[in-house]
């Protein structure tokens, strides 16, 4: 599913008008869209009473044609106008029609008539402002969303509903106003739009549903940005064949682990084999595998050469590199942890992989974080390695502040991807996946309780795995984000998103591949 800047969605609807669907006829499907999912949300809506906040431009239009049509599906309608409409608008008019008292906040000074109404109100939807340019909200439309943060506080199960957007939120950044509203769900129209993946905005939505409002796919094809989706992941799972072999998933080669960081080793094996991968290979200081072995006995072990008690010398590297024509994936830095002897161990394997058929790598934790100490460090490793930094990996390897990252993630991905020709996987809430040619897949999720150590070994791991059964390197850090993400949700949604332990994720791996395959 393509997500879209504010000048993107205005452009396909520009098109959408020269194919022939004009304007009133994209608010009919959006306000019908609208109606749609508020009953399916608000179950059976007769006897519901339903307060609809209409701004001045189109969005309020298409909170008017919404407030009809939920009128005719037996709910209680009120419409309050923010602004006066124009004496010619047919929606507002065919909404009168229809018998839907509609009240005008300049004869309501006092907001007295708006408290009274949303008194008694199941749901209120938010058809202030849309996708129009971001302003400051002031005035009546600032009074109208405090009033109506009163009444939430004061009634919580009172329903705000946002159409498109909860106005004063930013749809290209996700910067909100201190009057942006906190909903309980928002009905975006047409396509996700940039600003509702990006935080502080991402955490106003509520439950976020997409509403078609009949735009012609193909019109959005050269998007380049795109929602990790379940039915996108489904499509790109590798086969399980019946005749299968181990070798048929592929060889796993994972470095990791050190004195101070023994569990990353086995997160992230586990989660290589927890996803199918045919064969996983540790990879770690000799005095830890004993240690490993007690826990992990579904790998085998390449004991590596130590300068101290559970440190990796650099003379390992050597070792490392004759068994590396065995194995179709390397994953290289868990928990390695970044003393003399183990940069140098890691920059001899980098400096030294092979011209020609060389193992796709995952580079992840000090891995990245010894890479981003050498300059032009991305002229040193060989073809479209998977990076998966958090935000201060990512400062470490590009120069920017975390601040910098974190207020436009999508673009800094996106960037430092086609600059150093490799694939980014910018974790975090709402991770963001770049590939060196452009495209773009972002996450639906956003998950407190995956903010835990260990969760992201995890994640190496899964995607280490995935690319071992054969998928292209930005098929495997997508999908291997999608099922990371959905085993976390799972997790918590039988655990709730507190006390989550990342070995929690490694089980329901496999459930969630069950899931999407539609098992």
């Amino acid at each position: 599913m393509k997500i879209v800047s504010v000048a993107q969605m205005r452009d396909l609807e520009r098109r959408a008008a020269e194919e022939g669907l004009s304007t009133s006829a994209l608010m009919d499907n959006a306000g019908l869209a609208v109606a749609r999912a508020t009953r399916e949300w608000l179950g059976e809506t007769g006897d519901q009473c339903i307060v609809v906040l209409v701004g001045p431009g189109n969005n309020g239009g298409d909170g008017l044609v919404a407030a009809r049509h939920l009128r005719e599906w037996g709910s209680i309608v009120f419409i309050y106008l923010a602004a006066s409409r124009p004496d010619n608008d047919p929606n507002y008019k065919l909404a009168t029609e229809k018998g839907i008292p509609c009240n005008l906040a300049s004869q309501d000074k006092d907001g007295n008539k708006l408290a009274n109404l949303v008194s008694s109100a199941h749901a209120v939807l938010d058809c202030l402002f849309g996708t129009g340019k971001a302003r400051p909200l002031s005035g009546v439309y600032k009074r109208i969303l405090e009033q109506i943060h009163q009444a939430k506080q004061e009634r919580p199960e009172l329903n705000l509903i946002a159409v498109d957007l909860p106005s004063g939120l930013d749809a290209d950044t996700g910067a909100i106003d201190p009057a942006t509203p906190e909903c309980d769900l928002t009905i975006t129209l047409g396509y996700p739009k940039l600003g509702l993946f990006s935080f502080p905005g991402a955490a106003k939505l509520g439950t976020l549903v997409v509403a078609d409002i009949g735009i012609p796919p193909h019109l959005a094809q050269d998007i380049q940005v795109e929602l990790i989706t379940q039915a996108w992941a489904r499509s790109v799972l590798p086969p399980r064949p019946l005749d299968a072999n181990k070798s048929s998933f592929g060889k796993a080669l994972v470095v990791s682990g050190s004195i101070n960081y023994i569990g990353a080793a086995y997160l992230a094996c586990c989660g290589a084999i927890r996803v199918g991968a045919g064969l996983v290979t540790l990879a770690t200081p000799q005095s830890l595998q004993p240690i490993l072995a007690t826990k992990l006995t579904e790998v085998t072990y390449l004991p590596l050469p130590e300068a101290q008690p559970g440190v990796t010398s650099s003379e390992a590297a050597s070792l490392l590199l004759e068994w590396l024509p065995q194995y179709n994936v390397l994953l290289l830095g868990c928990g390695l942890g970044q003393s003399q002897p183990t940069t140098e161990f890691v920059q001899r394997v980098l400096l030294s992989l092979p011209e020609e058929d060389c193992p796709a790598l995952v580079l992840d934790a000090d891995g990245l974080n010894i890479l981003a100490k050498s300059p032009q460090w991305w002229q040193n490793v060989r073809g479209d390695a998977i990076l998966t930094p958090h935000p201060g990996e990512m400062s470490r390897l590009c120069g920017l502040s975390i601040e910098e990252i974190q207020s436009d993630r999508l673009g800094v991905a996106q960037q430092m991807a086609g600059r150093w020709g490799k694939t980014v996987v910018l974790k975090g809430a709402h991770t963001v996946v770049a590939s060196p040619d452009g495209l773009v897949r972002i996450s639906a999720v956003a998950n407190p309780g995956l903010a835990s150590a260990g969760t992201g070994d995890v994640l190496a791991g899964v995607i280490a795995g995935l690319l071992s059964q054969g998928l292209k390197p930005f098929e495997a850090a997508c999908c291997g984000v999608y099922l990371h993400g959905a085993a976390g949700e799972m997790v918590a949604g039988e655990l709730g998103n507190a006390g989550i332990i990342a070995s929690d994720l490694l089980p329901a791996l496999p459930r969630v591949i069950k899931k999407t395959k539609g098992g």
